[in-house]
């Protein structure tokens, strides 16, 4: 059974920067895809960033310009998520997910495996 368990998450002021990451347990890593989502309250859940197996990521549109690192370790079974310029509009839950192998997506319905979130919350 995959188990993804998220960590990095805290309080930061407007303009501050976080790292996320994920650990990956249960199977092969490098045979999965790997994505960070978010969901702050009230709202849908949101794709942020995607790896895929191969390596090939993906970006959502509004965040591209600010969240720009997704990485993989294979060999550590990790993924990370560098996050530069916080608003307190990015305050969420965040979710690291894990998919088929693949380019991986920014769907939500691409994901099979997800861990329990942690939170990001961004004040002054």
């Amino acid at each position: 059974q995959v188990l993804l368990v998220e960590s990095g998450g805290g309080s930061v002021q407007p303009g501050g920067s976080l790292r996320l990451a994920c650990t990956f347990s249960g199977d092969i890593y490098s045979r999965y895809s790997m994505a960070w989502f978010r969901q702050a309250p009230g709202k849908e859940r949101e794709a942020v960033a995607s790896i895929g197996s191969n390596g090939i990521t993906s970006y959502a549109d509004s965040m591209k310009d600010r969240f720009t690192s997704i990485s993989r370790d294979n060999a550590k079974n990790s993924l990370s998520l560098l996050m530069n310029n916080l608003r307190p509009d990015d305050s969420a839950m965040y979710y690291c997910a894990a998919g088929p192998s693949g380019r991986g997506s920014l769907r939500e319905d691409w994901f099979k495996y997800w861990g329990q979130g942690t939170q990001v919350t961004v004040s002054s």
